[in-house]
């Protein structure tokens, strides 16, 4: 039996032709395309909080990966001017961008559109990616329909397996396995950047991705 006929592959050609169905641009067909192999992209989003309900996005970072390359190069960086929440002093503390900084950005719907053009339909990469895909989708589905469907890649989970791996076997069960990105990037020795920057976040994530793919490959 070829992959195509099996029930996940049957499954996966149905999910595709349902979300296709309900996509609201066709524009934006790309993104079910095969991805390019051996390429993916890292995301990171900065927002007006931690709400995912009710937050905004006020800046992204991407930047693609290709092999063992981060391509720096090829990057996005976007302000996004938020529609209604106003920045507070905490969040301007976190992330240093003021009312001002944001006011002439990016509509939301803009800086979307910009994101997924970048993105295509390669596996996205991140720290903690599952709270930027819930912002990102909050703009995907008043304005296209659909949610992300690129495959996600979380990189606190692949250093999780890594370390989970070192330990011996009676050490296991019930070890506490310290998942803050300031420690993955040290164990790792990977250089840490200033955070809460999307870009350098974007990046820091990227290189360990590679670094972690490689580890986990042996």
């Amino acid at each position: 039996m070829s992959a195509g006929f099996t029930p996940a592959g049957l499954w996966s050609r149905l999910k595709r032709e349902w979300l296709l169905y309900h996509l609201a641009d066709e524009r934006f067909r790309f993104m079910y395309d095969a991805p390019p192999e051996g390429e993916w992209v890292s995301v990171d989003c900065e927002t007006t909080g931690l709400d995912t309900r009710k937050d905004e996005i006020i800046s992204i970072g991407a930047v693609r990966i290709v092999g063992n390359r981060v391509m720096t190069s090829e990057r996005l960086e976007l302000i996004v001017k938020p529609s209604k929440a106003r920045l507070t002093s905490e969040s301007v503390r976190v992330h240093g961008l003021r009312q001002r900084d944001v006011a002439g950005g990016l509509e939301p719907e803009e800086a979307l559109h910009r994101l997924l053009r970048f993105i295509g339909s390669r596996p996205l990469v991140g720290y903690y990616l599952e709270f930027d895909v819930a912002m990102i989708n909050r703009l995907m589905w008043p304005t296209l329909g659909v949610p992300l469907p690129q495959k996600k890649i979380e990189v606190s989970g692949m250093f999780y397996e890594y370390r989970h791996r070192q330990l011996a076997p009676y050490q296991q069960e019930g070890t506490h396995i310290d998942l803050r990105f300031a420690t993955l990037m040290n164990e790792l020795d990977l250089p840490m950047w200033p955070a809460h920057n999307a870009v350098n976040d974007a990046i820091m994530a990227g290189l360990a991705f590679i670094k972690l793919r490689e580890l986990l490959a042996r």
